[in-house]
């Protein structure tokens, strides 16, 4: 007997008419994407690391080289800390790798993107699996960084406690938020090349409004900016959780995933709609 094939019907009418449609179909190829992404996140880990001497050790040694350079500048008084419950080394690195995971799953939808052009242009497939293959990624990546940092932590005599369980939550609520924005801009990155060089440079200025390599101050203007910006509240609690710290923006974190996940639903399914002009203007 022979087993009937999915039927695929393409019309003209847009997929915002049916928004329930459109949430059915996205979760649906990403379901049937799984295998296609989890092949294409293996490939891509072994393509990075095999053509390199130093092969893991590229996953951190850039925010390792920051956490450096600002213990350094701490050091020798060109920079004034206020004081921090952790020793400033152990605060600044596990601010770094933190910020790096984050950085990972924001660069990753538009390195995913444009490194499967070939394949938008000419197979026919479940493009979540390129986002879904972005996220194990950057998972991968997250569990090399949160592995330095607790040999780190370790060596300096701070010892992780039961909030140690809770980290891998925290660690993919940075995932989750960089993969959201990331598929934000990701369609208009595809088009215009001066997005993906504009990005670090803005988040390089967010970075100095998040507490990542200095806390955040308790009053001005500059006060105002650390509590609106919501990485605030994932740095933190990813790092208070790893270091075995009480957690004071348990709430903020909550609200903040909420809206994570939120966001991620909308930025995939615009995603989704963007998706046959971007591989129409790929293929003119």
């Amino acid at each position: 007997m022979s087993q009937d094939l999915p039927v695929a019907v393409y019309t003209p009418d847009s997929l915002l008419a049916s928004p329930a449609k459109l949430l059915r179909e996205m979760f649906s190829d990403l379901a049937a994407g799984r295998e296609l992404a989890w092949r294409l996140a293996v490939r891509d880990i072994k393509a990075q690391y095999r053509q390199t001497f130093l092969g893991f050790l590229w996953a951190f040694i850039l925010p390792l080289a920051n956490t450096v350079t600002w213990v350094f500048l701490y050091k020798v008084g060109i920079v004034s800390v206020t004081t921090t419950v952790l020793p400033y080394s152990a605060y600044a690195l596990s601010g770094a790798m933190l910020w790096a995971i984050f950085m990972d799953a924001l660069n990753a939808p538009l390195q995913q993107m444009n490194a499967a052009r070939p394949l938008l242009t000419k197979l026919n497939f479940p493009r979540e699996a390129l986002i879904l293959s972005g996220i194990y990624q950057s998972l991968f990546n997250a569990a090399i960084r949160v592995g330095l940092v607790l040999v780190v932590l370790i060596s300096m005599g701070i010892y992780p406690t039961w909030t140690l369980g809770l980290a891998p939550l925290s660690v993919l609520s940075l995932v989750l938020f960089g993969t959201a924005f990331g598929l934000f801009i990701s369609p208009l990155g595809m088009l215009y090349g001066d997005v993906g060089r504009a990005l670090p440079l803005l988040m390089q200025f967010m970075m100095y409004l998040t507490p990542v390599v200095f806390p955040a101050p308790k009053e001005g203007f500059a006060s105002i900016l650390f509590t609106i910006n919501p990485l605030t509240p994932l740095i933190i609690t990813a790092r208070d959780w790893l270091t075995g710290q009480s957690s004071e923006f348990l709430s903020y974190f909550v609200f903040v995933n909420l809206l994570a996940v939120f966001l991620l639903i909308l930025a995939g399914a615009a995603y989704r709609l963007a998706m046959p002009i971007l591989v129409e203007r790929m293929n003119a």
